[in-house]
């Protein structure tokens, strides 16, 4: 049975000065935001890693980053690259296929079915975006966030 809306974390809803009916919890982690971008990690695809070094320093930046959610931001940037891997594939194979644009193929019986490809680059995009979105990398994600600027960030740890 779903549970609802995630809870917002506390210190962004005191950022934010959003009253809420739920009781904070007081013990709630505020990991320290990364001074600078790690090293991205060695079983990222090479599209990753790149993706690691183009979104990377912007959320350091922001304050956004923190040792703990490196995981999550490598999950987005494997994401992205399996995304940009499988498009790829679904560009070769339309290059070579005009009708379809290699959106359907044939299998080996004769049936017509959808590419392979197409079902992965649509979950992986879809991964990215909502990994995105865990990391304030939407728009509508960006709404629910208040981060001060790098040169007068606070030493709550989240950069408010």
């Amino acid at each position: 049975m779903p549970r609802g809306r995630k809870p917002m974390p506390t210190a962004r809803a005191e950022v934010l000065n959003f009253p809420g009916k739920r009781r904070r919890n007081a013990r709630e982690p505020k990991p320290a935001a990364v001074a600078a971008l790690p090293e991205p990690p060695s079983h990222l695809s090479d599209e990753a890693k790149a993706e690691w070094g183009r979104r990377g320093p912007e959320l350091v930046r922001q304050g956004i980053l923190t040792a703990l959610d490196t995981a999550t931001f490598a999950a987005y940037c494997q994401a992205w690259g399996r995304w940009v891997q499988a498009d790829e594939a679904l560009n070769r194979i339309a290059r070579s296929d005009e009708l379809t644009r290699g959106l359907v193929m044939k299998t080996t019986n004769g049936n017509v079915i959808h590419s392979p490809f197409l079902g992965i680059a649509n979950k992986a995009m879809a991964d990215a975006v909502r990994y995105a979105a865990e990391l304030g990398m939407t728009p509508s994600s960006r709404t629910r966030l208040a981060a001060a600027p790098a040169d007068d960030a606070g030493d709550d740890g989240y950069g408010f």
